[in-house]
């Protein structure tokens, strides 16, 4: 669907490159409030990564495979389940109704209807509030915001120097929620989300056999300790070999076939790895990061090196830039590489420019609401694994690294009435991390099936800087998991009592 645009329009109040999710939060909030108008620069489909290749399929694939299990585990529906298998063709229709058959009609029909325009096209800085675009049909066009422009070009999966990977094109994160044939063997690079996620539902989707090789000694190394065991644990229950702390030292492909994503891209992949270790797949997936789009958005016309992720303030204004019109948000400025976290940095980012626009000042006499510090102090994320995970602030580990005097408290989630409901064999574990100094919740860790409603109530336990002593006073459902919070508060003071003790 073509973006109704004037074709000979130049000038708008804000230019935005990249109509992902945070591109498209940036131009709402920047003239749903303030009567600034706005523009749209992408060069792919409206709605970004998340849409149609990341957040939004990943889920729908997985889903499926969380309802068997969760059938398999309760009495008078198991025996009618018994070893029933996901139906594979409807999965991956229900996934390409989920991202529109990879149309993105309806987010240009949104964002048009919002009073956004779209340009389809790159575009590039080309000096102070100017952006060169080429156009989808060949041309180029020389825009001027009035304001501001943003960048939110996103990121891109980061495939690692290892001879002969990129000759044997691997699948990426945009292949593999995109498959449209499942394959027997697969090997899978990387320890991370994305790993850990594309693992669990592959095995679901009925791959035969699959390996997660990566270089740490726990998947999710980022989490807390238990919580990459936890997930190890499920993936090996469910057929997957794990190999940790390996690398790859070759990959070798002799039939490579470049025919679009989500499709097999060749004959047997052979991929050795530094130990000695061979192993044979049809195709190998890559999930070892992602890139910064900043390579080539024209930085250097502003004063900036090209490439690497932009330097922000908390109003998400690039530093380095006079003038306070350049603004970044999403992956492009490596703060949180979340699309809910992206989503949040536009939404002040746009704020910000309808204030600054409007004459006033922003971090200097307008409250919190236009600053990203607060949000930046408690990054919510969930890991849509079996089981899930889900945290917020730092674990344990980085509070100590960052110099904060803290206690912490765990407790056994198979131990909660609630979770009993969900699995009698239930599997998971909680842990909060604590500020000593004013006794306030700065961490939250959860490792269980159905936790990941828990982690919003812990977000907001933490931008609220809520004591201990607070805590108790949030009585939980029962029986539900939330009842966590209570168990996890009586073992804080039991440990304080027996500490007073001696």
């Amino acid at each position: 669907m073509a973006a109704s645009v004037d074709p000979e329009r130049t000038e708008w109040d804000v230019i935005v490159l990249g109509g992902g999710a945070a591109g498209e939060n940036a131009a709402q909030y920047a003239t749903q409030f303030s009567g600034l108008d706005s523009v749209l620069v992408e060069g792919e489909l409206l709605g970004g990564e998340c849409s149609y290749w990341a957040c939004m399929p990943s889920k729908a694939l997985l889903r499926p495979g969380e309802v068997l299990d969760a059938a398999r585990h309760v009495p008078g529906v198991s025996s009618i389940v018994g070893d029933a298998r996901l139906d594979v063709p409807a999965v991956l229709a229900r996934r390409d109704a989920i991202v529109n058959g990879l149309s993105d009609a309806s987010q240009v029909q949104w964002a048009l209807g919002a009073g956004i325009d779209v340009i389809r096209g790159s575009g590039r800085l080309a000096g102070e509030r100017t952006v060169v675009v080429s156009t989808a049909a060949g041309g180029t066009r020389t825009l001027t915001a009035r304001h501001a422009v943003v960048v939110a070009t996103g990121s891109f999966p980061a495939v690692p120097r290892i001879a002969g990977l990129r000759e044997a094109l691997p699948w990426d994160s945009r292949d593999v929620t995109n498959l449209h044939v499942v394959p027997r063997r697969v090997v899978v690079l990387g320890g991370g989300v994305v790993g850990c996620e594309a693992a669990t539902w592959l095995s679901a989707l009925g791959v035969e056999e699959l390996t997660v090789v990566y270089r740490g000694a726990e998947l999710l190394p980022r989490q807390e300790p238990f919580a990459g065991r936890l997930v190890a644990d499920g993936l090996r229950s469910a057929g997957v070999r794990l190999l940790p702390e390996r690398g790859v030292s070759e990959v070798r492909r002799a039939d490579v076939r470049a025919t679009g994503t989500g499709l097999p891209h060749g004959g047997e992949v052979t991929v050795l790895l530094d130990d000695g270790t061979t192993l044979l797949a049809d195709e190998i997936v890559v999930a070892t990061g992602r890139t910064p789009r900043t390579d080539d958005i024209g930085l250097s016309a502003v004063g900036l090196a090209d490439g690497g992720y932009l330097d922000v303030d908390d109003q998400q204004t690039v530093r380095g830039v006079d003038g306070q019109w350049l603004y970044a948000v999403g992956d492009v400025c490596g703060r949180a590489l979340l699309t809910h976290m992206g989503k949040y940095q536009a939404r002040v980012a746009g704020e910000v420019i309808a204030a600054r626009a409007a004459g006033r000042n922003p971090g200097g006499d307008e409250p919190s609401r236009l600053s990203t510090a607060t949000g930046h102090r408690a990054v919510p994320q969930v890991t849509f694994t079996s089981p899930e995970v889900g945290s917020v602030g730092p674990t344990e580990e980085e509070a100590r690294a960052a110099g904060v005097d803290v206690e912490t408290v765990e407790y056994d989630l198979a131990a909660l009435a609630g979770t009993y409901l969900l699995k009698e064999d239930y599997t998971g574990r909680a842990k909060l991390v604590i500020e000593r100094s004013t006794d306030t919740l700065i961490g939250a860790t959860f490792a269980g099936t159905g936790i990941a409603e828990l982690v919003h109530a812990a977000t907001t336990a933490v931008v609220a800087r809520m004591t201990v002593s607070s805590l108790w006073h949030a009585v939980p459902s029962y029986p539900t998991v939330s009842e966590i919070w209570l168990r996890l508060l009586e073992t804080l003071e039991a440990q304080r009592r027996k500490t007073e003790r001696g």
